[in-house]
């Protein structure tokens, strides 16, 4: 269930692999136990580099990661969680000066998923 989705200066490709940063915040966002590793509830983790952008200071690099998770977790855990991501970019991207994350909350109220809609129904 929980999406992350990893905002980045093209550029940040050339200093690290994708696969490594997708399983740097596959792997830190698991270790937190806030979450599901596998089946429909499981951590899902997208790249999206971007070769058009305009930062301050004219900062070549950035990356910033949007976190999307089911509410029920207090913003101690959110916190922990954001803090330990950003520390695992900054190993793995020593240089790059902007590094950050913020998390959104789903409403369990008005979430769905495919497994949640039986076959046939129509809205109506």
């Amino acid at each position: 269930m929980p999406h992350f989705i990893i905002d980045c200066s093209e550029s940040i490709l050339d200093l690290a692999n994708p696969d490594e940063l997708i399983r740097s915040v596959y792997a830190t966002a698991e270790s937190t136990g806030l979450f599901a590793s596998n089946g429909v509830g499981g951590i899902k983790v997208r790249l999206h580099p971007y070769r058009y952008f305009k930062n301050v200071d004219g900062q070549e690099h950035f990356v910033h990661v949007f976190a999307n998770i089911m509410e029920g977790r207090t913003p101690v855990q959110k916190k922990a969680l954001s803090e330990n991501v950003v520390r695992a970019l900054k190993a793995l991207l020593p240089t790059v000066e902007i590094v950050s994350m913020n998390i959104r909350d789903f409403e369990k109220a008005t979430y769905c998923n495919a497994a949640m809609v039986p076959s046939g129904d129509t809205l109506g």
